[in-house]
């Protein structure tokens, strides 16, 4: 019992660190990459003191479980759904960033530049939102990873709330960019994130 405990803690923790160091370098990179190294910042990366207190609660839940009832954290096929939706959600995300190029912003534009296009191609030819939609399948994707009903059920009412609130604040502005051809590809394309028009 002791030697599987181990072993499914030490995995457990080993793919959400990856995951998570994967995920954040990887924006990073692909940002710069598009945007050049002085346009991008910890803030524009979606970093904020709300999702460093989710990440450390997530881990609070998970060591204070993994000591009280470690029988939790042993069912395999729900940490390897986790994992599958860790992979999935970083998946799509990154395709709607490569896809979008410097149309792809961390930070909702609120002024037409000449290089933002209406990318309807790809991904966005599935769902408006593909980046909200990847984030939103990786961050419940890590929580389930981990077994951790608390986090879960935490990580999918905030993570969703989060882009229920910004996502008709950012169509706003997209309206006012791309007026009918934004109205017609909306009205044919869901958003991507549950229950959010």
């Amino acid at each position: 019992m002791t030697e599987v405990f181990n072993y499914t803690a030490c995995r457990q923790l080993s793919q959400m660190i990856f995951a998570i160091i994967f995920f954040h370098s990887s924006e990073y990179m692909l940002a710069v990459g598009i945007h050049g190294k002085s346009n991008v910042t910890l803030k524009s990366l979606l970093i904020s003191k709300n999702y460093l207190l989710a990440m450390m609660l997530c881990f609070l839940e998970y060591f204070v479980e993994i000591v009280l009832c470690p029988g939790l954290k042993e069912y395999w096929w729900v940490s390897q759904t986790g994992l599958a939706m860790v992979v999935v959600g970083e998946t799509v995300r990154k395709l709607a960033i490569v896809t979008a190029g410097r149309s792809f912003t961390h930070l909702i534009k609120i002024y037409h530049e000449d290089h933002h296009k209406l990318i309807t191609y790809g991904v966005y030819r599935f769902i408006r939102h593909p980046g909200y939609s990847g984030f939103l399948v990786w961050a419940v994707g890590t929580q389930i990873m981990l077994c951790n009903p608390i986090s879960t059920i935490g990580f999918v009412v905030v993570v969703w709330q989060f882009f229920a609130e910004r996502i008709p604040y950012e169509e706003y502005f997209l309206r006012q960019f791309f007026g009918r051809e934004y109205e017609e590809y909306a009205n044919r394309v869901p958003s991507g994130v549950p229950f959010v028009k």
